[in-house]
């Protein structure tokens, strides 16, 4: 028989009071499509945002390659490790040799020096300064924005710039006085930077010319930062950079590339569990719609033998998983995006290392294909349901209900 538009709501009716009846089976179900979809959409949402973060974190240095003296540590944990007696110099002469180079668009020659200061702590702590060119360091730097003053005044000034945790540290604020460790030399502060999240946070700023005559170091630099035009191939000008002489080239682009290799092997461990989620939440679903159609052999049997077709009874039954999948589905994207800031925490916590910026990038194009994957998942679980379902004679299925 055809149905018409009357008969269509009320089988929407009969679908949802057939749901009704076993509330707890029901809300269980929905609940464990609900977690599967939570996971998914937190999942994607992390992949998205953290390359976002990443992207973005490292457009804002503002150079993608690195090139430092050879077997320089210039990890802060080496520095540490080695109280910054471990760092290698290189001639600030390279910067011609970089700045010759057609694909090169900018560079910024930087010197880091650190020093034991006592005065932090009971037993003393290690200070991070990194002397920079004032013409080129902030252009190629433009994530670091100031909450007070701004860059020096002069290029051999004896001025300093502090980052957000360094001038918490210090207590220091605009206009005071710092005195340099070990060197008893005292600088002006004229600016003090914003929260970044990166290492820039504690570190204080000079001007390179200024630092390397503090420390006795003219002429040296420990590492060069450089930009690279966009139409300039990467792999190539790194191939160049190395033929350069006691020099090593860190390419960021290649770091990003590591990173994102990693967090993708997490990620397909998570997708993994995530997989498993679905499959366990579609087994419920099966489960769910089997027995509501067994449960109600005699009604079913009565449907048909009152004229219903067994089109019909396989839109009731696919109908009722439907709804399933769908609150499920609803009720999943309302937890990923309610909680995203509960993930991002938690994903902070596990990973320490992670990149400035939300984490967790949720947009309605994701909600929507992750409820129609569920909703599609779904379906295709209750067709086996709503098969059997239209399969059933009508006098053995009130006959077996009366047994």
């Amino acid at each position: 028989m055809k149905i018409k538009n009357s008969q269509k709501i009320s089988l929407f009716h009969i679908a949802w009071k057939n749901l009704a009846r076993k509330k707890t089976r029901s809300l269980l179900t929905v609940v464990g499509i609900a977690l599967a979809t939570w996971v998914l959409i937190s999942l994607f949402g992390f992949n998205s945002g953290y390359k976002n973060s990443l992207d973005r974190d490292i457009d804002n240095l503002g150079f993608q390659m690195l090139v430092v003296a050879k077997g320089c540590p210039y990890e802060a944990a080496t520095l540490m490790l080695k109280g910054g007696t471990g760092l290698k110099y290189m001639n600030e002469a390279v910067v011609k040799l970089i700045v010759r180079e057609p694909e090169v668009e900018s560079v910024t020659p930087m010197l880091m020096q650190v020093v034991f200061d006592p005065n932090k702590g009971q037993s003393g702590g290690l200070t991070a300064f990194l002397g920079v060119d004032p013409a080129t360091f902030p252009k190629l730097k433009p994530g670091l924005n100031f909450k007070q003053g701004g860059w020096f005044t002069d290029p051999a000034a004896l001025e300093v710039v502090m980052g957000f945790e360094a001038a918490e540290l210090e207590q220091r604020e605009v206009g005071d006085l710092y005195l340099v460790p070990e060197k008893e030399i005292e600088l002006k502060v004229v600016g003090v930077l914003e929260r970044s999240g990166t290492q820039d946070d504690g570190t204080i700023f000079l001007p390179l010319k200024t630092l390397q005559k503090i420390f006795g170091q003219e002429g040296q630099l420990t590492s060069v930062g450089i930009k690279v035009n966009k139409e300039a191939s990467l792999a190539d000008f790194e191939e160049k950079m190395f033929k350069l002489p006691d020099v090593q080239v860190v390419s960021l682009t290649q770091v990003k590339t590591t990173i994102m290799t990693l967090v993708s092997t997490a990620r397909i461990l998570v997708f993994s569990i995530a997989l498993i989620a679905i499959l366990i939440s579609i087994m419920g679903v099966i489960n769910t719609v089997l027995m509501s159609v067994m449960e109600r052999q005699k009604e079913i049997g009565i449907l048909k033998a009152m004229g219903a077709l067994a089109g019909d009874v396989f839109k009731l039954v696919w109908l009722e998983t439907s709804l399933l999948c769908l609150l499920g589905g609803l009720l999943g994207a309302v937890l990923a995006v309610g909680t995203s800031r509960l993930t991002e925490y938690l994903i902070r916590k596990l990973l320490p290392f992670a990149p400035s910026g939300g984490l967790i990038s949720i947009d309605a194009g994701l909600i929507l294909t992750a409820i129609g994957a569920v909703v599609l998942v779904g379906l295709l679980s209750g067709v086996y349901p709503a098969f059997r379902a239209a399969r059933m004679r009508p006098l053995e299925a009130i006959r077996s209900e009366e047994e």
